[in-house]
Order: structure tokens, then C-alpha cells, then sequence
């Protein structure tokens, strides 16, 4: 009898324990499924942020909308750069800056506007444009439309194709130092004028990309990655022994027959890579002026970033600049950040495993408590049953 009793009182006591055990587990898969869910709501808009980057990345378009929604949560952001450029002198870039602003609906102040307008009617006024026009037919250079209309006359007069052949020729064949990107760009210049002509303006695009790759080059604003493409394939349409038979002969006063002798040490075949170039480039310059074409010259490290800005040129318009000012090369392409961005990715999945594992366990136990209450329900009355038999 006192064996009987004090095997009931073990049997109670497991009872208890087991229950405490099966409570505590469960409430161990709840917690995990409220920490999980903590996590996950705070880790999801910037996995979110992530994926849409990552789906982006090959439309520069989109890429830079969504990189502009993180650069401009600062609203000083727009305005500074304005005044920046207005004390740059850059009346453009600041034009690009509020036209970025209107479409952003970022209020700036009226004084702010009427600077910029008043710097865009100076920079455009016809005394200015004559004094720059003159200035890029002369130098060569170019930063606006007003000289790069100028280098661009002066090219398809074949005058300042021939002045680079013949100075960048000259030094080759003295064994100086050559600038032979630009040498090859005039070269290949020369040629794609005399085509102009021939059709009458139809190549004139790409007159005009290669004569602004040349300008970049020249005044350093040529990115070193494009300029390294550029340069080999520079090499590659230019013939060195025959051009430099023709080089000693060459002088601006005699264009027609230095044209003749250079144009002979082009190699046309060679040259796809170049023209495409020069289109791109061109196309941007459409889209964005002069100095947009040279920003993007400057960020480019190839041919295919150039592509790229050509896109988001015709996306963009005149908010292209200042887009560009904003992200560098990451208007063009995802490039620093990707780990970051592809951790959030990972640790919103991790987390969401974590909430379908602790979602899971509470199930199960849940599960398991309800068919043990069941079974021990089942096993109660049948010892009642047996008990009431016996009695």
C-alpha cells in the first residue's frame, strides 16, 4: 500500500515535470517567432532597398533614381551643389541642379533661382558664345557648346586635325614623347572628315564625339580607364611607318596634300571600335551639352560606361549632370556597396528562415501537447472504466 502511494506520488511528480518542459518549449519557438519578427521588420526595407539596386543594375536609368532616393535624404544636398557651381562658374551644372530639384519636388529658395537664371542667360549671351566659338576654333579646346562648335568647325576644316597629326607626329618621329591617343584620334578625325563631306554632314556626329574625346584627353579630363582603351585602339587604326613618311611634308598651309598623305596611314578596318565611340559620345552631348559629355568622358573606364551614359542621357535629359556630380560612376553601375547591399539580402533571408523554423517548432509542440492531452484524456477514462469493472 505505502509502495502503491509513493509510486503515485512519482508518477505526479513526472507528470509536472514533463508539462513544465512542453510549456517551456513552446514558449522558447514563440519567443524565437517574436525576436524573428522584430528583425525582419526592421531588416526588410533595406533587403528590399538591395534587391531593387540589384535588379537595376543593368538599366542606368533605374539604377540612379534608387541611388538618388538614399543621396538626397539630406535636403542641403541640392542646394549646396547649386551654390558650388554658381561660385564654379558652372552655370549649367547648377541649371542641371535645379531642373533635378523641380522633378524631386525639393523647394529651393527664390533668390537661389534667379541666381541661376540670371548666370544661365550670361553664360548663353551671343557676346559669349562668339568669345568662346573663337576661342575652341584657335586652341582646339573645348568645355561648352560654344567651344566645342569652334574645335568642331576648325576640325572639319581639317586645320586642327592636321596642327595635332603634325606636333604629335613630329615628336614620334624624333623619339619624344607622344600623346599617341591623340595622334590616333586626329588621324582617324582626318578620315572621318573627308566622309563628312562625301555625305554631305552624315558623319558629322562622329566628328564631333572624336574631336570632344580629344578635347578630354587634352585638357585631362579623360578617365584612365577610357583613355587606356582608347590609346590601344588608337594604335590599331594608325599605320606609324607610313604616317611618319607623311608627317615631314605635313603643314596646316598645305591641307589638301598633308590630308592625302595622312589620311593613307589610316587603317579604316581598324577603326569600328573608335566610331562607336565617337556616336556614344555624341549622343550624350545631345542629351546633356557639351560638359555633360566631358563629365562622362571623365567617370568613363571604357567604351561600355560611355554606352551606359548614353542611356541614362536619354533617360535623364538635363538632370543628367547633376546626376552625375551626385554619384559618379554610380549613375552608371553598381559598384561600391555591394557587399552591404548583398548582406542585407542575406540577413533578411536568414531571418525569415529563423521566423519559418520558429513558426514550425511552435507548430509541432503545440501539436504534440494537444495529442498528449488527448491520449492522456483517453488513458484517464480508461482507468476509471477499469476501476468502476473491478468494483
Amino acid at each position: 500500500m505505502i509502495a502503491t502511494k509513493d509510486e503515485s506520488i512519482v508518477n505526479d511528480f513526472r507528470t509536472v515535470r514533463a508539462c513544465r518542459m512542453k510549456w517551456l518549449r513552446i514558449s522558447t519557438a514563440l519567443t524565437g517567432i517574436a525576436a524573428c519578427s522584430f528583425l525582419l521588420a526592421q531588416v526588410a526595407p533595406h533587403a528590399r532597398e538591395a534587391g531593387a539596386i540589384f535588379a537595376a543594375q543593368d538599366d542606368p536609368a533605374a539604377l540612379s533614381e534608387l541611388q538618388l532616393d538614399r543621396a538626397l535624404r539630406n535636403d542641403r544636398l541640392v542646394q549646396d551643389n547649386i551654390e558650388a557651381a554658381l561660385a564654379a562658374g558652372d552655370a549649367d551644372l547648377a541649371d542641371s541642379f535645379v531642373a533635378l530639384a523641380r522633378d524631386r519636388n525639393i523647394a529651393l529658395p527664390d533668390d537661389l533661382l534667379s541666381r541661376v537664371s540670371d548666370a544661365v542667360k550670361d553664360e548663353t549671351s551671343t557676346t559669349q558664345f562668339a568669345k568662346r566659338f573663337a576661342t575652341g576654333l584657335v586652341t582646339g579646346n573645348a568645355d561648352d557648346v560654344a567651344s566645342l562648335s569652334g574645335t568642331v568647325a576648325g576640325d572639319l576644316f581639317v586645320i586642327g586635325d592636321i596642327r595635332d597629326v603634325v606636333r604629335e607626329g613630329k615628336h614620334l618621329a624624333m623619339g619624344e614623347d607622344t600623346d599617341r591617343l591623340v595622334l590616333g584620334l586626329a588621324t582617324a578625325g582626318l578620315a572621318v572628315t573627308a566622309i563628312t563631306y562625301v555625305s554631305v554632314g552624315g558623319a558629322a556626329p562622329v566628328r564631333a564625339g572624336l574631336t570632344l574625346v580629344k578635347d578630354a584627353r587634352k585638357v585631362g579630363r579623360l578617365g584612365e580607364g577610357l583613355a587606356a582603351w582608347a590609346g590601344r585602339s588608337a594604335r590599331e587604326v594608325v599605320d606609324t611607318p607610313m604616317l611618319q613618311n607623311a608627317v615631314p611634308k605635313g603643314s596646316v598651309f598645305r591641307p589638301g596634300e598633308t590630308v592625302s598623305a595622312i589620311r593613307a596611314a589610316f587603317r579604316a578596318e581598324k577603326a569600328g571600335a573608335l566610331v562607336r565611340l565617337g556616336k556614344d559620345v555624341t549622343r550624350v552631348a545631345e542629351k546633356t551639352g557639351t560638359r555633360g559629355a566631358m563629365d562622362t568622358l571623365r567617370i568613363a573606364e571604357g567604351p561600355k560606361d560611355v554606352a551606359r551614359a548614353t542611356r541614362l542621357a536619354e533617360a535623364q535629359g538635363g538632370k543628367t549632370r547633376a546626376i552625375m556630380k551626385l554619384l559618379g560612376r554610380g549613375a552608371l553601375l553598381l559598384i561600391g556597396g555591394a557587399f552591404d547591399l548583398a548582406m542585407w539580402l542575406f540577413g533578411a533571408m536568414l531571418t525569415l528562415f529563423g521566423l519559418l523554423s520558429s513558426i514550425k517548432a511552435t507548430t509541432e509542440r503545440l501539436t504534440q501537447a494537444w495529442c498528449d492531452r488527448k491520449r492522456a484524456q483517453v488513458a484517464a477514462e480508461a482507468a476509471l472504466a477499469s476501476a468502476a469493472a473491478t468494483a
